[in-house]
């Protein structure tokens, strides 16, 4: 994203084309969040573009906009509901983010009132995250409810509001005209019990072919959505509520004080938020929005920041308002992306590759407008308070169960644990003691020297490990069977009549189920058309590319293109297993090396020495006695360009295995493997491995690979003396030198490009 300009650098064209931009921009934010209850950007965006049109506003007042979003509140209603004009407008609110702000808020009405010191007093409460509703009594009777729209005229959900249980249909004793406002909102078990409901309609939907509901995102959406429904039944199934806290166009006044307006508004059976406080400084609504904030995994209910309130109703007359905000109120937003919840529990769950990743599991809470409730701790270091290599983080302090932790997202990635609250740490919480056997099939999960992440050694026997791998097998850039996705996976897999627990079972599945589809179309969600439907689209795959299968196995550091790099390599899964199982040798040999390396250099550093590595890895290397064919397979493999010794090792370790690779051989026997297109054989380069060096300056280096490889050239990463030939680019170095010590061809780029012209 380009740098935005400085406001105060800002020429006239520049702050006018802002504007623009900012206006479209908060225009369709506008009508995403208030109208269609779907918001394509966070809160936090949002906050800071308006806050970017204020500023360049401020400093160019010629230019402000008719549209201009300083302008605007909500969005226009839709189409789809009736108009109500609200008699009096329902306003947006200001926003503080930072403490000075409050103090700044403070001090502005102080101003405006020709204040002193004297004592100034205001309300504060949570501000709920979910859908302005003002809803119209006349002598007590409910006679309209509508949405704040666009702050002007908002749409008419009467039908919708009469569902609301927190909402009284008549009052006793209410004035004769009475505009009560407040928030409907969702409960997060309400939230989690609704789509749960919906995940289980779409089931049936699914099974029968049919298209399936949306869930919802979080409990705003859910809300904003079940309030704004056509039909009002629907409304009544969804388990709606409402927070009074505020009031329209009044017949008589309800009292001289926010504090206790509100209280009356309790009185006509209105619920109002029980952590409404009347405070008498900003260091005082300062320390009641840190209670909140605190409080807020716990409340059941979403909460984006805290409202505060000028608590003397002929002051906040005085006060009166801007164009689209009140004077007398403000909203101090939480930060974005940050929240404070309880780690109840920390899970161990097995991937695919068997690595053990702890997870979080947490008192639901929002954070940038996702309802989190589980969260990645990394690995058994991270909950002890150290990275990697043993040095300290969040102080040293550790993670432990029952843990108030602050959590984060960046984006759209999996929410992480930042830090502890120590002061709240329960007295019964002890250090948390990472697993040494795997919790899913109790086998051993080592630690190897050197590594961050632990891992279960119980390969196919682990059923974690098991399933995992097959959803990957199935899975879109791998094979692909149409039908067969993860949900089936997991069925088939518990199944005892027709088990899938290796990819292999997948292609026994028609043959095992029988002629006259007896077992299968007998299951739930299954009907003879969508067996006969899988078995084709299993049929279909037996067929299948060398990179697809291999990348479809879910071999540990084997990615979708190490896959295609290893296929056109080798060209066959002959070829590639047997130079696996020759590099073996040289594999156990270069890990412990590497082993000995780390070792000794970590001894050197401890001892303030300099350490002696090349002889405690030539030592480690000897010991193995690895044979010259068995080096040369390992350097072959090792150095395909892009295929380092991660990928090596893994490919030694898993062919080794006797299980997995009976497993694989069972596998590859029911299926034709095709490899991938045979290099041209007609070119100055076909069959010659090349190494690119240096900084190619008329081509990339993946440009520069995939023409050598289009015209029948092997590439590799290193150089050794099965090397042809060295293109060497400005800035080539040790390459460029041992490729000059064993006699090696080294051409400049101009030159390769010479030898591959017109090709």
């Amino acid at each position: 994203m380009a740098k935005e300009i400085a406001v105060t650098d800002m020429t006239l064209d520049q702050a006018r084309e802002a504007l623009a931009r900012l206006s479209a921009l908060l225009g369709h934010a506008n009508r995403d969040y208030h109208g269609a209850d779907a918001p394509t950007i966070t809160d936090a965006e949002y906050d800071r573009l308006k806050r970017r049109n204020a500023e360049i506003e401020a400093q160019f007042p010629d230019l402000k906009r008719d549209d201009s979003p300083s302008e605007q509140v909500g969005a226009t209603p839709s189409e789809g509901f009736g108009k109500i004009t609200h008699k009096v407008a329902m306003l947006s609110l200001g926003n503080a983010f930072e403490d000075q702000d409050v103090a700044d808020f403070d001090e502005r009405i102080r101003k405006y009132l020709g204040m002193g010191a004297e004592p100034l007093g205001f309300t504060a409460e949570p501000k709920i995250d979910g859908l302005s509703l003002s809803i119209r009594y006349e002598y007590g009777e409910m006679v309209h409810a509508a949405t704040r729209g666009d702050g002007s005229t908002g749409e008419d959900v009467t039908a919708n509001a009469h569902t609301i249980a927190d909402i009284p249909q008549n009052i006793a004793n209410a004035p004769e005209v009475l505009e009560v406002r407040g928030e409907v909102y969702m409960s997060h078990a309400d939230f989690e019990a609704l789509n749960a409901r919906i995940s289980e309609e779409n089931e049936k939907l699914e099974a029968a072919g049919k298209k399936p509901k949306t869930v919802f995102a979080n409990p705003r959406n859910a809300a904003a959505g079940s309030l704004r429904q056509l039909d009002a039944q629907i409304t009544r199934e969804r388990p709606l509520r409402f927070f009074a806290y505020a009031w329209g166009e009044l017949s008589e006044s309800l009292a001289d004080t926010q504090m206790d307006a509100i209280s009356r508004l309790q009185s006509f059976g209105f619920v109002i938020n029980d952590l409404t406080k009347v405070c008498d400084s900003p260091e005082a609504l300062i320390s009641h929005y840190k209670m909140i904030e605190e409080r807020r995994a716990t409340l059941g209910y979403d909460i984006d920041g805290v409202v505060y309130k000028v608590n003397d109703l002929a002051l906040q007359e005085r006060l009166g308002f801007r164009s689209t905000t009140p004077r007398w109120a403000i909203a101090h937003k939480f930060p974005a992306e940050l929240a404070w919840t309880r780690l109840e529990e920390i899970d161990i769950q097995v991937g695919r590759t068997g690595a053990l990743s702890p997870v979080a599991r947490l008192a639901p809470v929002t954070v940038g407008g996702v309802v989190v409730s589980n969260a990645t701790l990394h690995n058994e270091d991270y909950i002890a308070g150290r990275d990697s290599k043993g040095a300290t983080i969040r102080d040293g302090k550790d993670i432990r169960e029952g843990d108030w932790v602050q959590v984060y997202r960046a984006g759209d990635v999996i929410p992480k644990v930042a830090d502890v609250d120590l002061k709240k740490r329960p007295d019964e919480a002890v250090p948390y003691g990472f697993p040494e056997k795997c919790p899913v099939c109790e086998s051993a999960a080592v630690r190897e020297e050197g590594d961050a992440v632990r891992y279960c050694t119980g390969g196919l026997i682990c059923a974690a490990q098991a399933v995992e791998k097959m959803k990957h097998f199935v899975a879109r850039k791998a094979l692909d069977i149409e039908g067969l996705g993860t949900k089936q996976i997991e069925m088939f897999y518990e199944d005892p009549d027709l088990p899938v627990r290796t990819p292999a079972d997948i292609f026994t599945l028609a043959e095992r189920d029988g002629a006259n589809l007896t077992k299968l179309s007998n299951r739930k969600g299954w009907k003879d058309k969508s067996v006969v439907n899988l078995f084709a689209a299993i049929e279909d795959k037996r067929e299948i590319a060398f990179a697809r299968l291999l990348f479809g196995l879910g071999i540990r550091h084997v990615g979708e293109t190490a896959a295609k790099d290893l296929a056109l390599h080798f060209l066959t899964w002959g070829d590639m297993t047997a130079a696996a199982e020759k590099a073996r040798p040289a594999a156990l040999a270069w890990r412990a090396a590497d082993l000995a390396e780390d070792r000794e250099r970590a001894a050197a550093q401890a001892e303030g020495r300099r350490a002696k590595v090349k002889e405690s890895r030539d030592a480690a290397v000897a010991a193995h006695e690895v044979s010259v064919e068995a080096q040369a397979a390992w350097d072959d493999l090792t150095g395909i360009d892009g295929i380092g010794a991660a990928v090596g090792l893994s490919l030694t370790d898993v062919f080794a295995n006797e299980r997995e690779r009976g497993e694989f051989d069972r596998l590859v026997g029911m299926l034709t493997v095709v490899s991938p297109d045979a290099p041209a054989q007609n070119s100055p380069v076909a069959g010659k491995t090349v190494v690119f060096t240096g900084s190619l300056e008329k081509m990339t280096r993946a440009e520069a690979k995939a023409r050598a490889e289009s015209l029948g050239a092997k590439v590799s990463g290193s150089v050794s003396k099965k090397t042809d030939l060295l293109v060497a680019g400005p800035g080539a170095g040790s390459k460029a030198k041992k490729a000059g010590d064993l006699g090696i061809e080294i051409l400049d780029e101009d030159s390769w490009l010479a030898m591959i012209e017109g090709l």
